[in-house]
């Protein structure tokens, strides 16, 4: 037994002393006599949250589809889905419409949550800079329209072929999410190698990102006129000769472009609370109809250079 800890006294006197004589707990370069020289370097762990507002302009996507117009005794125009409803057997045909030339009644304006990490490095001997990858996901948010589309059309043949008609087209109950996986440079505001305590320091930052991003469509028609398109019955169900569309999911991918400007206050060498403005540049997202199984996608509508505007409060460390 006595053998036993003679054997274990050497192996633990090893262990003690790899620590210390290691210098991973010191920033910079090891001079002598006990003695470190730091260089200003850190290793970056961050977490942040806040709120998030997304503006995007909505484009009309739904492509080359038409819908038939009728006059009726009294001069009322109705669209084809009306008429499959009513008898319109003593109508006159007024001609078609192209739905593509309706433009979206509203614009994407939402409010959401947004949440993020980042990992990254402090530059030696050049302390201001430091690179961060990060990911931010912003919550979801509701894009809800009624009327999708609206606006004046020209008709084409028969008998008010020229005329000019005021339409209403496609209601929308839709979700939006997004993800960024970024990589981003920021630099700070102060002098010296060492961040000053218990004082603000501004900073600005820049980046570009992997967005994904996720869209739910739900497309009803209280106007009568995109139900009853048949090279769209493949999206939904046909119901009494009116397709009721199915629950439709897309994601979009791109490249999103990153700046960020913000104040952080160090309460602690280690730690930093951070408080600031993120905004995130996504060039174009979908929003899909989709058949049942989601096998096959058609294009409907999409937001046009969508920005982020998040507001976030932090806590970065710095060891």
């Amino acid at each position: 037994m006595r053998k036993r800890n003679l054997f274990i006294l050497p192996v633990l006197s090893c262990l003690l002393a790899l620590p210390a004589s290691a210098d991973w707990q010191y920033s910079g370069v090891y001079v002598g006599d006990g003695w470190y020289e730091d260089d200003g370097s850190r290793f970056v762990l961050s977490v942040r949250g806040g709120a998030s507002m997304g503006f995007g302009s909505i484009k009309n996507k739904v492509g080359g589809l038409a819908t038939d117009l009728y006059r009726g005794p009294n001069g009322e125009i109705q669209t084809v889905g009306y008429c499959e409803q009513n008898d319109c057997s003593d109508w006159e045909y007024a001609g078609f419409v192209e739905w593509s030339d309706l433009p979206s009644d509203k614009d994407l304006d939402s409010f959401s949550f947004a949440a993020g990490a980042s990992v990254g490095w402090i530059m030696p001997n050049q302390p201001q800079w430091r690179f961060e990858a990060g990911w931010d996901h912003i919550s979801k948010s509701d894009y809800n329209a009624s009327p999708m589309f609206s606006g004046d059309a020209t008709i084409q043949g028969g008998a008010l072929s020229g005329a000019t008609l005021s339409l209403e087209s496609g209601s929308v109950n839709s979700e939006i999410t997004t993800d960024v996986i970024s990589i981003m440079a920021f630099y700070d505001f102060y002098s010296g190698l060492q961040k000053p305590l218990a004082a603000a320091i501004p900073y600005v930052g820049f980046g570009l990102g992997y967005a994904d991003t996720k869209t739910v469509l739900n497309l009803s028609d209280p106007y009568g006129d995109i139900s009853y398109q048949g090279e769209l019955a493949q999206y939904g169900e046909v119901v009494d000769g009116a397709i009721e569309f199915y629950k439709s999911e897309y994601s979009t991918s791109n490249v999103a472009g990153l700046l960020a400007l913000g104040v952080s206050y160090g309460v602690t060498e280690t730690m930093f609370f951070d408080f600031g403005a993120r905004l995130m540049y996504i060039p174009r997202v979908k929003w899909e109809l989709s058949n049942e199984d989601g096998s096959k996608h058609r294009e409907f509508f999409d937001a046009e250079n969508l920005i982020y505007a998040n507001i976030m409060l932090g806590l970065r460390f710095e060891f």
